[in-house]
């Protein structure tokens, strides 16, 4: 029998072979389809082409592979299906709908420029909507750990051993064991870092001992729709990549879990509180960070701490938090282009900024930007039939075309800088036109997964910027 390694890189071949891709003139481009006809498959656009080895980006710090959690290189690949465009514009809108809750709530208010958030009594599941996945080694020795990647999130944590099918959720490789680990501690109840899980809404208290004395520090996540996390703040060696290993990581030791039913070990945070990756490496690392999400579901791309030796290939725009919540990274959108053309649209009603959240799998733009993205973009598809939608949404039977040619669409960022979407899978997904909306005018937006396919994203620490790179993987 063919071994999953095997089967990987026949595959990423194969995608190869297959793939073409032509420019149709400088606004579009035109798109080689192969069988089956691809208007129901995410799969369907798995066809240009990749490096059979990871993207290397130009930097001293450390580099591991980026995959997508359905993929088949992925080392413990999901079984659930990929999220039909359907389930991932639902996916989106909760999960958008937890990350406004939880800002709102941590300023104690509901409203926010012009608008109201109303908070549902279930947000649905968040950690749900993660697409990307790295591998890292936690513990001496090292035990590999699969991690839901979230920019979205600060704490880090893994299912620890021991926990029953009660309290834990069932995942494919074995849960980490701290007992078999040289170098594990839990981190005590008192310390600042302990302390500092209070003032960013992760901590519960401190477990108790047999004799009553506060010995363990203990945190909790909830992510909403009933997503819990909690267990033990503890302290561990984490293997980045072979020779970069980080002697204090802290993270959560899971040992109660509800529901969440992910397959993977874990989540690793990559917002900007102190309990994140990049911040608790930044003395290594310098807080800088990137990621480029691979353009196919088959591909690689990376995920690299430290910023590049030279960031001349990159386009560099403001980046904040949002609204100083110290977790969500915010930009802001100035203008849209569909096929060559600038779109007429008020800079006011962008005022919201973005939130670059890689956990988020489509982009939501305030009301007027989406109306005329989505016009324009039908315009420049017409010839393909639409498919009917309750929603409004924008998608396509391509069934029956050899050849689909789909418009550019570039987006413009504060300081003129402007970043052309992959095309097609920074632009579709499922056949279906990948944004959504997200409220009314000068409401704040998102930046989803599908529009970062093949960028390299630097979020840099030292500049307080957000850098593009195209075609970075």
């Amino acid at each position: 029998m063919a071994s999953p390694l095997f089967l990987c890189i026949l595959l990423v071949v194969f995608g190869s072979y297959l793939s073409t891709i032509s420019a149709a003139g400088n606004a579009y481009f035109r798109h080689k389809m192969s069988a089956p006809p691809p208007h129901q498959q995410e799969q369907s656009y798995d066809t240009l082409m990749f490096l059979l080895v990871m993207p290397r980006p130009d930097r001293a710090g450390a580099v591991v592979p980026l995959l997508h959690r359905h993929g088949p290189c992925a080392k413990s690949p999901s079984t659930d299906k990929p999220s039909s465009f359907a389930e991932a514009l639902h996916r989106s809108r909760v999960r958008a709908d937890y990350i406004m809750s939880r800002a709102l709530r941590g300023r104690g208010t509901t409203t926010i420029m012009e608008g109201k958030v109303s908070i549902p009594a279930h947000l649905g599941t968040s950690v749900d909507s993660q697409e990307y996945v790295v591998t890292l080694g936690l513990g001496t020795p090292a035990v590999e750990q699969v991690l839901l990647m979230d920019t979205g999130s600060d704490l880090s944590w893994v299912q620890c051993a021991p926990c029953n099918s009660t309290d834990c959720y069932p995942q494919k490789d074995p849960l980490f064991d701290p007992r078999k680990s040289s170098t594990y501690a839990p981190i005590p109840c008192g310390s600042d870092v302990c302390k500092s899980l209070q003032s960013n809404h992760l901590g519960n208290g401190c477990s108790m001992n047999d004799n009553g004395t506060q010995s363990q520090c203990g945190y909790r996540v909830e992510y909403g729709g009933g997503l819990k996390t909690r267990g033990v703040y503890s302290n561990e060696a984490l293997t980045l990549a072979p020779g970069e290993v980080v002697k204090d990581f802290h993270f959560g030791c899971a040992y109660k879990q509800r529901g969440a039913d992910d397959k993977t070990d874990g989540l690793l945070g990559l917002g900007g509180a102190p309990q994140s990756l990049p911040v608790q490496t930044s003395a290594l690392y310098g807080g800088s960070f990137s990621y480029c999400p691979p353009p196919v579901s088959s591909g690689t791309g990376f995920l690299a701490l430290g910023a590049p030796s030279n960031t001349s290939g990159f386009s560099f725009t403001p980046m904040t938090d949002f609204m100083d919540d110290g977790t969500s990274y915010l930009v802001k959108l100035t203008g849209i282009s569909v096929g060559g053309k600038q779109l007429r649209i008020p800079r006011k009603v962008f005022e919201g900024g973005l939130i670059v959240d890689c956990g988020n799998i489509i982009s939501h733009l305030p009301s007027t930007p989406y109306a005329k993205l989505r016009s324009a973009f039908r315009a420049a598809m017409a010839a393909y039939p639409l498919i009917p939608s309750d929603d409004d949404d924008t998608c396509y039977n391509f069934t029956g075309y050899s050849d689909v040619t789909v418009p550019k669409v570039a987006l413009t960022f504060t300081g003129g800088v402007t970043v052309d979407l992959d095309v097609p899978n920074g632009v579709l997904l499922d056949g279906c036109l990948a944004f959504t909306e997200s409220g009314s005018d000068g409401y704040v937006g998102f930046l989803g997964n599908v529009q970062m396919r093949t960028l390299e994203m630097l979020y840099d620490a030292r500049g307080g910027g957000l850098g593009f790179r195209a075609g970075a993987c």
